[in-house]
């Protein structure tokens, strides 16, 4: 997919290689009620437009460290979203976005990109996204395709 300008960030998903990578990080991360870890990373966008995944190292339970990404770049390539799993399904864990996740995107000076779109937060049935002020959207279920 080659992004030149802002689309809503669902239309990443419809992606097949975005949407493959995104499964992938769900199904490393051990989903289950015992046992998962957080796994995430960046949607990039090269200086020709085109659209990569980068996944960061494994995360703990449930937190997950990014990478420097000064002014919105990782490495020459524009941040357009990020992204992470809630693998653990019991009942001691979110499903949806923690204030802390929704912290880390607001008040993260260097997720403030001319191109950043938002975080997708992958969970056992939803997606959700982050938007860059800490707001909260569902984009639909884990396993569909969004419209």
């Amino acid at each position: 997919m080659n992004i030149s300008m802002k689309r809503p960030p669902s239309n990443l998903l419809q992606d097949v290689t975005i949407r493959a990578a995104l499964k992938q990080a769900w199904d490393d991360s051990l989903p289950g009620n015992t046992g998962g870890h957080e796994e995430g990373g960046f949607i990039l966008r090269d200086s020709t437009g085109n659209l990569k995944v980068i996944r960061c190292l494994s995360g703990k339970k449930n937190s997950i460290i990014l990478p420097e990404h000064t002014d919105c770049r990782f490495g020459e390539d524009d941040i357009i979203a990020t992204f992470h799993t809630h693998p653990n399904t019991g009942a001691n864990y979110l499903q949806e976005p923690s204030e802390t996740d929704k912290r880390a995107v607001r008040d993260d000076p260097d997720l403030k990109g001319e191109f950043y779109m938002a975080e997708f937060v992958i969970s056992q049935e939803m997606i959700y996204l982050i938007l860059p002020d800490g707001h909260v959207t569902e984009v639909g279920y884990r396993w569909e395709n969004p419209d």
